[in-house]
């Protein structure tokens, strides 16, 4: 019998998950019943507490790719990644394709070639997340009664529909467009054991949405009922109701649900225990912490965590530029440079990034002397060093997952997609939290959604977000006049290039019997680069 690859593969990365499925099965392997599984949970809720926990600890790993890969990569370390490879993939961060850059592949999109490392790193990385969710949605009764295993049930479903709302834009286009067409395979606590059989053919796109948005429904409900009756998360590693919300407010604007969007995004703010930073908050480098009052979910790294004491494989390595790093060899990262100059100097955000000359304002003496060692113009400064430690080696900073303020851009785009006044909902945001002198200039509704686009990229820079904009949204990925440093790396791809989806890695398409090669994304020459603009 042929093994499918994505359970071999969330077996070897699953050490330790073990406390959810203990709870499918007595000692002598009959399968519990659901009231079974309750008392069970009563008894020994740390079997629970552990399986959620399990599916947290995915996010952030130090190489849980190493034996699938047979090398040990330092662009392996987790969700993380697959942050850095879309970020980089794009058009608005901009680095140096050289000898300490692991994102070298990102940029010119070898990564689509589906032997590459990145393609099953991502593709290992997901389907583990999914592999973990689906533990805990096993060994909870869909329909309980009890208020804390709620609350773990809504752990697994939200966060198995994350994983497949990030899989369905990565390896197909935009819903509305395109609901018939292959997406990915469906693995879930119903069907895993024919899968284990069968495999799993690509679901359609349409199929992938509706599991994602009936996880999602169910999660609402269930946290509802859970925090309304004082069960709530620990820290924001979880997710809360809040984000239960942020996240089908993600996918109703991705499926143009726009009225469900605006819906969803307004009450993610209203239930929310984040604010939106001000301009008094973020005139300095910071995103170091969840514990920033405007964010909302976050991965949570301590000092202890693997891929800390690693010193290098871990995002902020890569990504920062105060901190001792990947980034300090590699020049670090940019903005676009024809974003940055949209960005109004009344604008707080400008001074997230080096000048032309590589000045920023609300750097310190300490930190602009640091910044001097390494870095040229148009820097980022946006992600601070842990603990403030300018030159640090401690790289325990946490990653965003959502803040509070792209809740209220979903909701001006929605609403102004909805005929609704999305505009006067975009100017009083960003009068108020970001640039007091802003006067959103257009109208229409397809104006004001590619104003908010414009905002996103500025506001949301570098949070791993920005690729899924450009596949909902068919845009181009069109790096002339970006300043990007290498020839070889200025493209203009059109939108819906076949060379935009990535393609299931070919360990995958051999292990799993539903699958042949003629089922993957088609295969695309890498791009040639074009002549540059001023």
């Amino acid at each position: 019998m042929k093994k499918i690859y994505i359970y071999a593969l969330a077996a070897s990365l699953s050490l330790g998950f073990t406390a959810c499925e203990d709870l499918d099965t007595m000692p002598a392997g009959n399968t519990l019943t659901s009231a079974q599984k309750e008392e069970v949970l009563k008894l020994d809720p740390g079997k629970a507490i552990a399986g959620v926990n399990a599916i947290f600890a995915q996010f952030n790993q130090y190489m849980p790719n190493a034996t699938a890969l047979g090398a040990e990569r330092h662009n392996d370390f987790g969700y993380p990644s697959v942050m850095m490879f879309t970020d980089a993939n794009g058009y608005d961060m901009v680095s140096d394709d050289n000898g300490y850059n692991w994102a070298g592949n990102n940029l010119d999109f070898s990564d689509r070639v589906n032997t590459s490392r990145e393609s099953q790193i991502l593709w290992n990385d997901m389907y583990a997340m999914i592999y973990a969710a689906n533990n805990v949605i096993t060994a909870i009764d869909r329909e309980t009664e009890e208020n804390t295993s709620k609350y773990y049930l809504a752990q697994g479903l939200s966060v198995r529909a994350f994983s497949y709302f990030v899989l369905a834009q990565l390896y197909q286009f935009n819903y509305a467009e395109h609901k018939n067409d292959p997406c990915v395979p469906i693995v879930t606590d119903l069907n895993s054991n024919e899968v284990a059989v069968n495999g799993a053919p690509r679901s359609t796109v349409e199929e992938v949405y509706t599991l994602i948005k009936d996880d999602l429904d169910a999660a609402v409900d269930l946290l509802t009922d859970a925090e309304e009756n004082g069960v709530t998360r620990a820290d924001r590693r979880y997710i809360s109701l809040a984000v239960a919300y942020g996240l089908r407010a993600r996918v109703n604007l991705t499926m143009q649900n726009w009225p469900a969007a605006a819906a969803d995004a307004a009450k993610a703010i209203e239930v929310s225990d984040a604010q939106p930073a001000g301009l008094t908050d973020v005139n300095k480098p910071s995103f170091m912490s969840s514990t920033e009052k405007n964010w909302m979910w976050g991965i949570v790294v301590a000092e202890t965590d693997r891929v800390v004491t690693s010193g290098i494989v871990n995002w902020i390595s890569h990504m920062g530029s105060l901190n001792y790093g990947y980034a300090n060899f590699s020049g670090g990262r940019q903005i676009n440079k024809k974003l940055y100059n949209t960005i109004p100097a009344s604008d707080i955000r400008k001074n997230w990034w080096l000048d032309k000359d590589g000045v920023s304002p609300v750097l310190t003496n300490e930190q602009k002397a640091f910044i001097d060692q390494y870095y040229g113009p148009y820097t980022q400064i946006k992600f601070a060093p842990y603990a403030n430690e300018v030159g640090t080696s401690t790289n325990a900073n946490d990653m965003p997952l959502m803040r509070i303020e792209e809740m209220y851009l979903i909701k001006a785009e929605a609403e102004a997609m909805a005929g609704q006044d999305g505009k006067s909902t975009l100017e009083n945001f960003i009068k108020t939290y970001r640039d007091p002198e802003y006067v959103c200039m257009v109208s229409s509704a397809a104006d004001v959604q590619e104003e908010v686009f414009r905002h996103r990229r500025i506001e949301l820079w570098g949070e791993g977000l920005n690729w899924f904009d450009v596949m909902r949204l068919n845009k181009p990925v069109d790096r002339r006049g970006g300043g990007f440093p290498n020839a070889t790396m200025i493209f203009n791809i059109p939108a819906k290039s076949p060379l935009l989806l990535w393609r299931i890695p070919e360990a995958e398409i051999q292990a799993n019997p539903s699958l042949e090669d003629s089922d993957n994304n088609p295969s695309a020459p890498t791009p040639d680069p074009v002549a540059d603009e001023e």
